[in-house]
């Protein structure tokens, strides 16, 4: 079952690897080899974990990469789903394809 509005992961980032460990955001993005506007965008919900980003962090804090990114997936297809009345598209029924 699906959680009802996962958190952005970048608020995971920080509650539960930045500040267990005392690391600054710049301290964390040189670890990581990211810039420090990188990791700031991305725990501030600005920015999502790409597949060279969850790799990065799964060698830096633990968990797997598929674990990030499935945190990321959540969150983004809660929001859509949020927004599911605006998005308009053409149903196409395979049956009536030429």
């Amino acid at each position: 079952m699906p959680m009802h509005d996962p958190p952005h992961p970048g608020s995971v980032i920080r509650r539960q690897c930045l500040q267990p460990l005392g690391l600054t955001v710049t301290a964390a993005a040189k670890g990581l080899g990211v810039s420090r506007n990188t990791l700031s965008m991305l725990i501030n919900g600005r920015l999502g974990i790409s597949a060279e980003m969850a790799l990065r962090l799964s060698k830096a804090f633990g968990g797997s990469p598929e674990t990030w990114l499935k945190m990321q997936m959540a969150h983004d297809l809660w929001r859509a789903k949020e927004r599911k009345a605006e998005i308009t598209v053409q149903r196409f029924d395979p049956d009536s394809a030429a």
